[in-house]
């Protein structure tokens, strides 16, 4: 039965207990409304440590769209049962007062990639997904932390920051997983229609294409997506779009 830990202090106490001070520590950070995405994650963790903790804290800070905030899935319940039938070993359940006793005056900020990519249709989308990171990278001191590679330049953000700042976590990604059609597992996805769910599977289809940028972004709004960006850097192409009021991201090696 997965153990259950929400606030700081209480997780503490447990991390420096003499019952877990030579175990490995696996962590997954994640905002819930769990997939098959997040279980690889923990999965991975768990052939790799000793002990594996997920936390589930839908994080304000790096919402710039208000009602995407507000809209997002919440399934915690149904979260817990596949927690307990991962057999993961505690679940942190932080809430916003503690975790943000400063009012989000101190944040971790990055001034180049960050900048790019889902970062300049997103101001301070990623200060807010650093500066959460940071706090909970502080408190569970995980030998290992998971993040999937959908979120790829979301990985490689966090990667840096822990080598920059010497976080003594090892940041590991594990592959995008999909749907049979080939759409990127995603918690947003289930705020997609019927219809708009069938034309998603577009878009990873066209990012693979053997053609330019610019050339998929033309496709892609031909067929009633809003493109953000569609743009292929150090081996890989990035995209993210708009459809039915949901954003979708992915990426592909090229």
């Amino acid at each position: 039965m997965t153990q259950i830990i929400k606030t700081v202090a209480e997780f503490l106490i447990i991390r420096e207990s003499e019952n877990y001070e030579n175990d490995s520590v696996g962590f997954v950070p994640t905002m819930g409304a769990l997939h098959k995405g997040h279980l690889s994650l923990i999965n991975k963790s768990k052939d790799e440590n000793d002990i594996t903790v997920v936390s589930i804290f839908v994080n304000p800070t790096q919402f710039n769209d208000k009602s995407d905030f507000e809209n997002y899935p919440n399934t915690l319940e149904n979260d817990l049962q596949k927690l307990n039938e991962a057999e993961v070993d505690f679940l942190f359940l932080p809430n916003y007062a503690e975790l943000y006793s400063d009012n989000y005056k101190y944040n971790v900020t990055e001034n180049e990639l960050s900048k790019k990519l889902c970062g300049a249709y997103r101001p301070g989308h990623f200060d807010g997904v650093l500066t959460v990171v940071m706090k909970l990278l502080n408190i569970v001191r995980a030998d290992c932390a998971y993040f999937g590679e959908k979120d790829y330049q979301q990985f490689l953000l966090i990667k840096g920051m822990t080598e920059a700042l010497f976080i003594d976590t090892e940041i590991i990604s594990v592959p995008t997983i999909r749907d049979e059609d080939g759409l990127a597992l995603s918690s947003r996805n289930v705020r997609l229609s019927k219809e708009d769910r069938e034309k998603a599977t577009l878009f990873p289809q066209l990012l693979k294409y053997d053609t330019d940028s610019e050339k998929i972004k033309a496709m892609l709004e031909e067929d009633g997506f809003k493109v953000d960006y569609i743009e292929t850097i150090g081996g890989r192409r990035f995209g993210a779009v708009h459809l039915g009021g949901v954003r979708l991201i992915d990426n592909v090696k090229i």
